[in-house]
């Protein structure tokens, strides 16, 4: 149970909130730590040129970019790949240049899952945001671009951003409840190398992503495919087909594919393909096992498939026993590994760097893993490829079950691989290691800034 006393004056300065959970939330902590502050104090209204969330509209999606733009959602936002393949209509969405983002922008989530930030790169930009996403322009008048973001991504941060959520069953947070949010004036010395760290992760992120896109390409166009890719809504199968089908299917997205169908013009023009069995990768999932919950300090960071893909994990995963949890040697991710959620949002694939392994990770029972083994193809390879359309496609027709739908480890072990010429392969393969390597750098300097922060305001609690 917490326990708090407060003050009087707290009520004022809160909006006169009188529910506990405001008053026992980090935000207040946070606040009494910031007054043994030996700086300056100043607020994100200063410190910003504008804090605005965009307007409401009625979102109309487009299959593709040539139609429309391409769209953000708040949990989009934190993931290493923000491409979500949601596309907003050119023509009917009217308010759209006053949602769209820029670069060196902070965004901040503001309902449902609220308080997480990013900082906006090349990647963000043109993109059309949620109405539920704050964005925070910064202005540089005492504080840095990168040290702001930093700032409010630490747990103090995080904490006064937090503290004002508002609702019952969703939580919101609206521009004016952090517009006084107190910000330390560190040292210029120390801001500019958190900024530094903020600034270089930010590029770091958006070259990597770069080169993964360019590998994706590049494969892509070793198979002549069309990168504008068509989705199949309708279509005729022989019976032939289907007693062929190692599944013996019946529902109509197993053929009704645009993936299947590629596969199947590809095959007819000679285009030859490996299993991922044949291929000797080691394909395999968890066993189902009783998770134990304990306190961050404590336990290992537990990866779900919903957290896969975020540039950071780590500071919202749960965390399970060091010493209670089974199946340690199959459940700890290794880098260098595809993992591949398979259950619910079907098809999601990460590939595993090295802070993963560093923080000694564990992942859901409901990831496959793919490993290299004694594989005739490298692991970089064959990440690029199955993040291809093509794939992501013929992907989702091996789904099966009415609410949540999966996929299991025989599945993916009989996916069709198309194994390139010996200059696409090595290109594609060295590529990708330097995307691995530059998603791990940019993770590592953004932790560094982080913990510089929170160091030196730890550092205040002990004078």
């Amino acid at each position: 149970m917490k326990i708090l006393n407060i003050k009087n004056s707290w009520f004022s300065e809160s909006d006169l909130r009188l529910d506990a959970s405001f008053h026992l939330s980090d935000g207040p902590v946070t606040k009494i730590k910031l007054k043994k502050c030996p700086y300056e104090l100043t607020i994100l209204s200063k410190e910003s040129e504008r804090i605005f969330s965009g307007n409401i509209f009625k979102r109309a999606y487009v299959k593709d970019e040539d139609h429309g733009w391409p769209y953000l959602t708040g949990s989009d936002m934190i993931k290493s790949d923000i491409n979500s393949r949601k596309y907003i209509s050119k023509k009917l969405t009217n308010k759209a240049q006053t949602l769209k983002i820029q670069k060196d922008w902070i965004l901040i989530t503001c309902s449902g899952t609220i308080g997480n930030t990013v900082y906006t790169n090349d990647d963000f930009e043109g993109r059309v945001g949620t109405h539920d996403l704050i964005r925070v322009i910064p202005k540089e008048n005492t504080i840095k671009k990168g040290f702001l973001y930093a700032y409010l991504s630490s747990k103090y941060g995080y904490g006064l951003l937090t503290q004002s959520g508002y609702g019952g069953v969703v939580q919101h947070i609206e521009p004016h409840h952090i517009m006084n949010l107190p910000i330390p004036i560190f040292p210029q010395h120390l801001q500019l190398e958190i900024n530094d760290l903020i600034q270089s992760a930010s590029r770091k992120r958006a070259e990597a992503n770069k080169i993964l896109n360019n590998s994706i390409f590049f494969v892509s166009e070793s198979l002549k495919l069309d990168n504008k890719y068509q989705k199949v809504l309708f279509g005729t199968s022989s019976i032939v087909s289907i007693t062929n089908n190692y599944q013996k299917r019946l529902d109509s997205p197993v053929y009704v594919n645009a993936g299947v169908k590629t596969y199947g013009e590809l095959i007819d023009k000679g285009v030859a393909f490996k299993t991922i069995s044949n291929l000797k990768f080691k394909v395999f999932r968890p066993g189902i096992f009783k998770r134990i919950k304990v306190l961050k300090q404590h336990g290992l960071p537990y990866i779900k498939g919903s957290e896969l893909n975020k540039m950071n994990p780590f500071n919202s995963c749960e965390y399970l026993s060091k010493t209670k949890t089974p199946f340690l040697n199959e459940l700890t991710l290794k880098e260098g590994q595809i993992l591949f959620t398979c259950a619910g949002t079907v098809g999601d694939i990460k590939l595993i760097s090295k802070e993963y392994e560093e923080k000694k990770a564990v992942g859901s029972q409901d990831i496959i893993r793919i490993e290299k083994g004694n594989s005739e193809i490298s692991i970089e390879y064959l990440f690029a490829y199955l993040k291809t359309e093509f794939m992501y496609e013929y992907i989702q027709s091996l789904k099966y079950g009415s609410v949540i739908e999966r996929v299991e480890p025989f599945h993916i072990d009989l996916l069709p691989i198309y194994v390139p010429s010996k200059d696409v392969y090595e290109k594609v393969t060295e590529s990708v290691k330097k995307y691995k390597d530059l998603m791990y750098v940019a993770f590592k300097e953004e932790e560094t800034a982080i913990n510089l922060i929170e160091k030196e305001i730890e550092s205040w609690q002990k004078s």
